[in-house]
Parts: structure tokens; sequence; C-alpha cells
């Protein structure tokens, strides 16, 4: 079932329409209030909040949104959730459950880990500080972090786009998934051990030759972050982003473990085809840190790209220094901490995804910031629900 509400600073009316041969329930003006628990997988719900007119994009499609995230469920997340924010509309939609446990279905509102899309928030940091001339993006990062990489030629820009060359640790840390997961779910690792880990390593090409995606990189520029401004990467992130975008729901709480507040609880699926899903909600992620720990919201997410992408939080120079972008395949292209991807409508958007234990994340919007999209399934490491849930793009963005 699917439901709809409509509203201009409060509920203007209201429509339901039914995707599956069961009647709709009335709409509310709460679409996004706690269900009650219950034993089966909540049905999907859609709500959209009308704004101002939007821009020249086919409208999103609810219906097919839905039905991606029905899919998600199908294919092992216990419950998935998307908000579209288009020009002042907000569309929200849900499938499933956010507590195996108890049951409760999953919200647009819940926070949830969102991995590597901390790697944007990261790299705002330091292109602030570039606006700042604190930093230099063609310097190397020895400048700044005196012998701490083998090679001077490696550079900011170099960490930033992922041609360091820098060996990913984390392909070694999780070979088996579950195993691997807890034997770090409580540990805490400095930024140096972490460095270490890769430098025991060959590394993947020459700085600058190729992409290689590698949470090295930003692990190293969560130093650079903290060296620069003298602060944890915690203060960077809220001094800088979160208070004056008025984030409510983004957090770092590494080394903490807990998920303040309503969050939707994360899955891990293990290697081994039937085995039960592995709950890793609580986790330090201290693995990650300024690679993939912060906390979000959809709704946060979606703030965050659309000031990003409007210029908000950068100069024009530095927005033009992230978004140049190198090719991954044939849909994917890679700037700096941003990726973009070529929907098949022509539109391209510009964001970032997450994987953590428990969670994948998209989160993308477009050029001009006007229309954001952030879509989670709270269990990882399964690629059929990844693949799939990289729908709701085509959903968002081409209105299918």
């Amino acid at each position: 079932m699917v439901s709809a509400t409509v509203g201009r600073a409060g509920v203007l009316g209201a429509v339901a329409l039914s995707l599956l041969a069961v009647p709709a329930r009335a709409a509310t003006g709460t679409p996004d209030a706690p269900a009650a628990a219950a034993a089966r997988p909540a049905p999907a719900t859609v709500a959209a909040a009308r704004g101002p007119a939007a821009a020249a994009l086919p409208a999103p499609n609810t219906a097919g949104l839905a039905a991606v995230l029905r899919s998600v469920v199908a294919q092992g997340a216990p419950g998935a959730l998307a908000r579209i924010d288009d020009h002042g509309r907000t569309y929200r939609v849900t499938r499933g459950v956010a507590d195996r446990v108890t049951g409760r279905a999953v919200s647009t509102g819940d926070r949830f880990r969102i991995g590597s899309v901390t790697k944007t928030f990261t790299t705002v940091v330091l292109l602030q500080l570039v606006d700042e001339h604190r930093l230099s993006l063609d310097a190397p990062v020895n400048r700044y972090l005196p012998g701490l990489l083998p090679d001077d030629r490696i550079t900011v820009r170099h960490l930033l786009s992922h041609r360091s060359g820098l060996y990913d640790y984390s392909d070694d840390m999780f070979a088996a998934s579950v195993s691997g997961f807890e034997a770090v779910r409580k540990k805490v690792f400095t930024y140096r051990q972490l460095v270490a880990l890769s430098l025991k390593k060959p590394r993947t090409n020459a700085p600058g030759a190729a992409y290689s995606y590698s949470n090295t990189n930003f692990v190293v520029a969560g130093m650079l972050v903290e060296k620069l401004t003298g602060q944890p990467v915690r203060t960077a992130y809220r001094n800088r982003i979160v208070e004056p975008l008025k984030l409510t729901d983004t957090f770092y709480v590494h080394p903490d473990t807990a998920i303040p507040g309503r969050y939707t609880r994360g899955y891990l699926t293990p290697d081994r085809a039937g085995a039960e899903l592995v709950d890793a909600t609580a986790q330090t992620v201290s693995w990650a840190q300024s690679a993939g720990a912060l906390i979000s919201s959809a709704r946060d997410l979606d703030v965050f790209y659309g000031a990003l992408l409007k210029g908000r939080l950068l100069s024009a120079a530095r927005l033009a220094d992230m978004e140049r972008f190198t090719k991954v395949n044939g849909t994917t292209a890679y700037g700096l901490g941003l990726r973009r991807r070529d929907l098949s409508c022509g539109v391209s958007v510009y964001g970032h995804t997450g994987a953590v234990q428990g969670y994948y994340t998209y989160a993308f919007g477009t050029k001009d910031g006007g229309r954001t999209l952030t879509a989670m399934a709270n269990t990882s490491n399964n690629a059929k629900v990844l693949n799939t849930l990289a729908g709701a793009l085509e959903s968002a963005f081409c209105g299918k």
C-alpha cells in the first residue's frame, strides 16, 4: 500500500493510491510517525509536501521509487527509505522495518550510518581550508604531515580524487564479512595505525596515474583536517557544516558505538548463503573514521548536497575543483570527494554512495542542487540490494 499527503506549511489535502491489492489507509499529516510494532514488514508509504514550482526535469516517479524499495526488501534488506527534496516539495517513501525484533516500521526521519558519504563532508572541510589559504591542493601531503607517506609526489588532490596509489587497508580487513567485522566492531584505531596497515602493502599505482578507490586516502584527509584546524574532525564537521546548515541529525560520535535518538538498525549479510543477518548497528566505525563514520538522516543529506551544489559551502573555484571528474566506468566519474552518475535519461547527478556494515546509502542531487535524493537500505554485503537501490536515482531524476 502507498499513501501520499500534500501540503504547504501544513497539510492542505490528501490523496491515497494503492500499489497493492489491499485497501489504502487514510493519509495523515504525519506520514513518518512511528508505526506500531508488527511481526511482518510494514507496507510502503509515500508522502509529498508541495512547494514552489520544480525545475524542468521529469517529475519524480514515486510509484517507481516504491517498486525499487519493494525489490530491495524482497532481496534481503529488512527495510529501505527514500526522500526527494525538489525545489521545496518533499517526497517520502518507505518500505519494511527499522528493527527486526520489534517490527517497527522504517521512517524517513530515522538516523543511520552513512558510510563513505562522509568523504564529501571531509572534502568540503579541506576545500574550505584551501579557500582560507591554509592548504594547497597540489602541495605534497608530506608538507603538512612530514614523513607520513613514502612518496613526496602524493598531493592533497591525489588523496581526494583517489589517485594517490595508497593501498586500501580495508580490503584485507573485511575479506571475510562477519569475522572481519566482529574483529573491529569495538576496536579503536589511531589514524596512524590505519595508515601503517596500508603502507604494509605495495601501492596500486604511481601518484596521479590512475583512479583506485581507497579508504586510506580519506584517513589521511582526516589527519590533514586535524593538523590544520587544531581540532578533532568532529568539531570541524560541526562548526563548518552541521551548524551552518542546521543539520539536526548529523553526528560524528567516534569512538562511541551508539546512534543517538531515533534510528534504523543496520544488518550485515553474512558471506554464507542462508545465514542469519548480523545486527551491526553498534560499532565504533573506527576502521573508517573520516572516511566513513558519520551518522545522518535523509533530510540532512538532502540539505547538505543541495547546499553544496548551490555553492553555499565553497567558493565557485573550489566547487569547480570538486567537479573536475575522472571517468571510472560507463556511468560513473569521480571528482574530489564527489561522484557523478550519468543516468539513462541523459541527466547527470552528483553526490556519493555509502557502504558500512548494515547500511547502503545513495545521496545525490542535480547540478544546481534543486532536486536531491537520499535512499538507504539497512543491510550490506548484498550486491543485489546495492545495485537495485541505484534504481532510486532513475525514479527520482528520470521519472522512471
